[in-house]
Formats: structure tokens, sequence, C-alpha cells
């Protein structure tokens, strides 16, 4: 087929461009029921100078399954071809836009199916292509889940935004797009899990673990760095595997973590958390090999293991463990930005997915406060833009103001997930309680809340009994629950919230408490329905939570008598 031919069709099919999308996809509804829609074409009509015949094959299925519907829609797509009818060697990859989705679609969904996946079928192969009538046309595959929305954004004052404005944004559903480099980090999660299952028999457990901070930055730098090793770095000897510092029960109070993950589609049943594994096992036996993320040195909770690092990566000064050879400075930037930048230089085309280039870029923007903190460097801005297909419609202030908004969104968490979410806990040894008595170990605990004490207290009917209930399962004789927020007036406020394991602890406390009056100048606020051993205040002036935890650590949680 002349070239000729073909000029007068193209300059045709651009000048109707917009409305031949629009045809093309228009006709994917979901009104009560999803219909499924085959499109072929004859493969002669790609050359053909007059008007295109297109033969469409409607078909409408009902496949009923005991866990979901599924609905398998084909679309082919042309690929490779060459428009001077030369021969060409290289697949062209087309590029697919989405049907379009009205936000005030109504779909009729049974409660306990909670994905409708959509599979575009087609193949991608790597042959000789003609500009021919009777040559067969390769093919890209593309792959949806259409996923019942299990939280609703509409509460999030996002941004506004080309694709919002054009698509719209569905009540009830969302469509995500499959990515090959997330099926391929699923896989790689699913396998290394199987291998610490079965006990990592005649090989190192090459554990990545970051900090003890338990948010998006330390489980997407730990999962993403250990894919990255274990894709680059084949050694037989070691079984790779990312550690997340953090209980798997933790994840419950971070809503933006569980949010991240899902819009990943990561498999989080695959993900092996810090008390899922048992590193003292492996260490005893000189099998643990680690690497830290993010640090100079490990956490204390895991100091013992220092003799096992054998990298660190993303340290911001000088190791502390001067054995170690195989050290990437940090360079004032995030940590998920050397890895992407790692991905980059090895495989750039993993960074094309989706799911994948989401995972670090939510990272990047959350330690780099949307790109707009003074230690964010020329590098995170550089990769950001790498990975802006990873915001999606959102954009990257619209994701980064979902991310903030979960992170302070406790509407659906539970008081335990509330006081869980910003906690830490330590130990000072009190002093003999008696003749004879030997010294106490005495756990204080402080939790960090975004809401008031109030709204903490009305969160639900039993949330005193809940507060104890929490206290008594961490073993603590002296709670403190810090509350940070705004009101109305967009105040800053402070308030505190005691709970003591005994009334003589309470009186003791309140009785320090007056005597650092200059430190931290109390009011008391008249919460009905609190017990003896708990009190409520109001603080005075605005004072850090780090000067509330160092006057906690001076009194030390012993009781006098």
């Amino acid at each position: 087929m002349s070239g000729s031919h073909q000029e007068p069709y193209i300059r045709k099919q651009l000048r109707k461009g917009g409305a031949t999308l629009m045809d093309r996809y228009s006709n994917f509804g979901i009104h009560g029921s999803v219909t499924s829609r085959k499109i072929s074409r004859a493969s002669s009509d790609a050359g053909d100078s007059g008007p295109r015949s297109i033969v469409s094959d409607i078909s409408e299925k009902v496949v009923d399954k005991s866990s979901e519907d599924v609905v398998s829609d084909s679309l082919v797509e042309p690929s490779g071809q060459s428009l001077s009818g030369k021969k060409s060697k290289l697949p062209r990859k087309t590029s697919f836009a989405f049907p379009i989705i009205k936000s005030d679609l109504n779909v009729d969904l049974d409660e306990g199916d909670d994905t409708v996946e959509t599979s575009l079928t087609a193949h991608e192969t790597d042959v000789d292509c003609y500009t021919s009538s009777d040559t067969a046309r390769p093919t890209i595959e593309r792959s949806y889940s259409v996923n019942k929305r299990k939280s609703s954004l509409s509460k999030i004052p996002l941004p506004q935004s080309a694709a919002s404005f054009y698509i719209g944004d569905s009540p009830h559903m969302e469509v995500v797009e499959s990515c090959e480099s997330i099926n391929r980090l699923n896989s790689y999660l699913k396998a290394s899990r199987d291998e610490v299952n079965a006990g990592v028999p005649g090989r190192f457990l090459h554990a990545v673990m970051g900090q003890d901070f338990s948010d998006v930055s330390l489980v997407a730098s730990t999962i993403m760095y250990a894919f990255y090793l274990n894709e680059t770095r084949k050694i037989g000897q070691f079984c790779t595997v990312p550690v997340i510092n953090m209980k798997r029960a933790d994840l419950s109070s971070h809503a933006e973590i569980k949010w991240l993950l899902n819009s990943c589609q990561i498999d989080q049943s695959s993900l092996i958390f810090l008390d899922e594994i048992d590193l003292s096992y492996y260490d005893l036996f000189g099998g643990l090999k680690l690497v830290l993320l993010n640090g100079d040195r490990l956490p204390t909770k895991q100091e013992a293991f220092k003799e096992a690092v054998v990298e660190i990566f993303g340290c911001k000064k000088d190791s502390e463990y001067p054995w170690v050879e195989t050290v990437t400075a940090g360079q004032d930037c995030s940590c998920c930005t050397l890895i992407a930048e790692n991905f980059a230089l090895y495989s750039p085309e993993i960074l094309a997915g989706k799911g994948f280039s989401r995972l670090l870029l939510a990272s990047i923007l959350l330690d780099t406060g949307n790109l707009t903190y003074h230690h964010c460097t020329s590098k995170d801005k550089y990769i950001a833009t790498l990975l802006i297909n990873g915001a999606g419609r959102f954009g990257c202030n619209g994701l980064y103001q979902i991310l903030r908004y979960k992170m302070y969104d406790v509407s659906d968490l539970k008081v335990k997930d509330i006081l869980r979410k910003d906690f830490k806990k330590w130990m000072r040894v009190g002093k003999p309680d008696g003749a004879g008595s030997r010294g106490m170990g005495s756990y204080i605990g402080m939790s960090s809340i975004g809401i008031s004490v109030a709204q903490l207290l009305v969160h639900k009917d039993t949330a005193t009994q809940e507060i104890v209930y929490f206290q008594q399962s961490e073993k603590i004789r002296l709670l403190m629950i810090v509350s940070g927020y705004y009101d109305r007036q967009k105040n800053f406020k402070r308030e505190l919230l005691v709970s003591a394991e005994s009334v003589d602890l309470m009186k003791n406390l309140l009785h320090f408490f007056n005597s650092n009056a200059s430190q931290l100048p109390l009011k008391v606020l008249h919460q009905p329905g609190l017990r003896d051993e708990m009190r409520a205040f109001e603080v005075d002036q605005v004072t850090s939570r780090r000067t509330i935890e160092q006057l906690l650590d001076e009194f030390g949680g012993t009781s006098k008598r």
C-alpha cells in the first residue's frame, strides 16, 4: 500500500480524533450491571482510504462466582506499524484512554463483591510488522480492576485537576490499572515470605530494615530497596527480604499507609513485620545479614544486631559501624529518591507502572512537604517529576493532600488505634516501695493525638474504659495523652489527659505538676465520667511535646509513700 493512500486517511483521523476517541469508549456503561463489549477490526481496514468498516460484536454476559463478578473486555489496538510502509522490527506501544465514568453513575454491586476486574486482552509480540492487509498486527495488553470504594475522598479538599474536570469522580467505584511492575513486586514479596516461613534453609537471611518510625517512608523504602537488591544482586546464598520495623497491628492505626498500599495494589498479606520474624534466631547461628536504611545506626531495640549489619543505605552522616564497607550517603534527599534513581539507572521502564511509581512518589512528597521544605533538593524535585505518573488524576498536590488528610483522620479508628498511632513508652527504675522490697521497673507511656481531649472521650461511649484497657495491655503505670489541635479560630491548643495506675500515683503526679508550674502551666478541664485515676488539663502556654516528655522522664513514675 502506498504512502499517498495513507496520508489522507491519517489527516482525516487527526481532524476527527476527539470524536473518534469519545465514540470508541463512550459505550462502556455501568447502569445496574456491567456490559462486556468487544470491538474488532478487519486488518484490511487499516490501510483503506475510504470510510473504515468497524464490526462490533456486542455481548452481555453475567458470570456467577462465589466471591466476585468478573467481566472481560477486549479492545485490540494496532501496534508496530510503519507509516512509510517499511518493515519495522520494534513494536510500537499504543496509548490507551480508559472510558469516561461520570460522577453520577449508579452501580448496583452486591455488598460482598468488592472488585470487578476488567481485562483488556491482547498480546505484545516482537515480530516483523508490515503495512499489509493480511499481516497479523501485534497488540498491547492492559488490564484494569474496578474496585468499590472502601472510603470516600469527598471530605478531602483536593485541588482541581484536569482529570477530575473531564472524567469526574465516581462515588461508588474507582478504576485502577493493573501494573506489571507491581505484579513482579507482589510475586517477589510472596516468594520471600514463603522462604521465611520455611526457615530460609541453607541461606543467609538478608534483611532490609529501616528505623522504628511508623510512617509511609519506612514502609515504602523498606519494600522498594529490598526489591531492588533482589533484582540487581543475584546472590544465591542470600534470601533478601523486607522487614518492616513495626508491628502488623500498628498498621491499623495508620490510615495513610493502608490507603497507599491499597491504591498501589500491594499484597499486604505477603509483607513481613517485625513481630512476625525472629531476627535473634538467625543472628544466634550467624545467619543474619542486615541492610540498614535511612540512618547511621540501628534503633535501640535492635542494637544487639549491629554486628550483622553489612550495608547502610541513605546514611545522613558518618556511620557508627566502621566495619561496614557498603555505605550510600543520603545526600540530604529522601531515601526513596535515591531508590527511584537506582531503578531509573537499572530498569527505567519499571517506573512506568502507576502503582509502582506512586509508592515511591508518596514517600518523597511526605518527606519534603510536597517539595516545599527547605531541605528539599533538586534531585527530589527531578525524581518526583519522573514519577509523576504515580500521582494519577489527583496530581502531586492532590496525592499529597490525601495522604496528609489520612494521617490526621481518626474517624474510622478505634480508641486504641488512635492512641497507638503516635505512641512511645520507656522504662524508669523506681524507688523501693518499702523495707525489704526490691527496685521496681516502671513503664511510662506518651501518646500524641491530633484531636481534643473532649473529642477523644466522645469518640466512643466506652472511650474511658478503652483507654484503661490500652494502658493495661501496654503494662504502663502512667499514660500521658498529649493533644495538639487547632480550634475554629485557628488557634493552636494543647491539652493533656493523664491516666495513672492508682489514685496515689495520680496525687504524686499532681504534686509534681504544681512544683513545675513555670514549665507546664496547667488549667483543669472538667470532663464528665472520668475515673479517679484520670485527669484532664489545658496547657496555658504553647509547650512542645519534648518538654512534656522531659518532665515525665524527670518524674519517673515513682510512687511516694
